[in-house]
């Protein structure tokens, strides 16, 4: 860990001078309390870095959270293992059988609610604070219950370091979230420059608590929290579905993580109740159980927060990009990405090429400068990528 500035605390090794830029901007606003803390995934983002802690009194940055609102990790540990696997045989079947039943990619939602189970949940958010904002803004949420999104959103099967089957998957709360967030990013700015507020950057724009934009923006990202949570959950349903239809047996989790890492909450850190919106950070506190992925070609991890008060309890969310999707289309080839693939079974495409392994920080690394955050419980390496175009 080393000391940025008086209130930035950095704990990434590989740091790009834009990145640093970008974080000592925001530790600069004058309700940072104690700091902002810089996991060693961080990357460039939107306003605020992805790969932060970001601590605020009486005040949340709503691009701070980002513009995925309650995005996330599940992994369920199953009853079934390697020998299993390979006494089945036909891992793309499997592959399909998920790409089936999951919609993927920007865009594309469910035809019809699943089943009893989705509309259960549908219910239950229904019922909450903030479903109002949700049907003006996304009337079609129910059919983005149980939808992966693209990017570096994904479903994989993986095997631990005792050949046990994991089931893991990365998404958030889509469309819906997406638009609530973009929402009130646009009303913080509005109010910046209604009221003459100087900031050092206009996506640092905030909402003051006690007034009414305030308020209603809670409302809605613990809204839109809640949908991504239930969100990975019915995606893990029916993969978990797949994997028993395949192997012959039904699925019997043994562990399951569910955590977000774009969110908001209210915690107490230095002597001071304090927002604190993790914009690719997961809760580390004293042995609370994580999700660190790799890349789509490396290892995942399991583990447990060792509470690093320093840190805000906080730890990395994954690898980190160290190219931007543009710079890596120009600098790896297709063949680059059949190799780092080699062994795993995935959709063969080239659009995935901006999410090649090496465009990302050495996962090695970002665990090795995690150590003092994290312990790990369990490594998982994959056997089964999916993921959206």
């Amino acid at each position: 860990m080393e000391q940025l500035a008086k209130k930035l605390m950095n704990w990434a090794s590989i740091l790009e001078d834009g990145t640093r830029e970008q974080a000592l901007r925001t530790a600069s606003l004058p309700f940072i309390h104690p700091w902002v803390a810089l996991m060693p995934d961080a990357h460039l983002g939107r306003g605020a870095t992805v790969g932060s802690v970001i601590p605020t009194l009486g005040a949340i940055i709503p691009a701070a959270v980002g513009v995925d609102i309650g995005c996330g990790m599940i992994a369920v540990r199953s009853q079934v293992t390697a020998d299993d696997v390979r006494a089945r045989g036909g891992l793309a079947a499997l592959r399909e059988s998920i790409e089936a039943v999951i919609p993927l990619s920007a865009g594309q939602y469910n035809a019809s609610v699943h089943d009893a189970g989705t509309q259960r949940r549908i219910a239950d958010l229904e019922e909450r604070a903030g479903i109002e904002s949700a049907e003006m803004t996304s009337p079609n949420w129910r059919l983005q219950l149980g939808s992966l999104g693209s990017g570096n959103h994904f479903v994989e099967v993986s095997l631990d370091e005792e050949d046990r089957v994991w089931l893991f998957l990365h998404s958030g709360s889509r469309g819906v979230g997406n638009r609530l967030a973009v929402k009130y990013i646009k009303i913080a700015q509005d109010l910046a420059r209604r009221w003459w507020i100087p900031l050092p950057d206009p996506d640092l724009a905030y909402l003051v608590e006690g007034t009414g934009e305030f308020s209603a923006y809670l409302r809605d990202l613990h809204w839109a929290q809640h949908f991504a949570l239930l969100n990975r959950e019915e995606m893990m349903d029916r993969a978990a579905s797949c994997l028993g239809k395949w192997i012959g047996e039904t699925v019997t989790p043994t562990e399951t993580v569910n955590c977000h890492h774009n969110y908001t909450a209210r915690e107490k850190h230095f002597g001071k109740e304090v927002w604190v919106s993790r914009k690719g950070a997961i809760d580390a506190s004293q042995g609370t159980p994580g999700l660190i992925p790799g890349s789509m070609g490396t290892r995942s991890y399991v583990v447990s927060g060792k509470g690093s008060r320093i840190a805000l309890n906080s730890s990395p969310h994954g690898a980190g990009r160290e190219y931007s999707r543009t710079a890596a289309r120009k600098a790896f080839s297709r063949a680059q990405l059949d190799a780092a693939m080699e062994g795993i079974e995935w959709r063969r495409t080239s659009a995935f090429l901006d999410e090649i392994p090496a465009a990302y920080k050495d996962i090695d690394v970002v665990m090795e400068d995690a150590k003092d955050l994290v312990e790990i419980r369990h490594t998982l390496r994959q056997i089964v990528n999916v993921k959206g175009d």
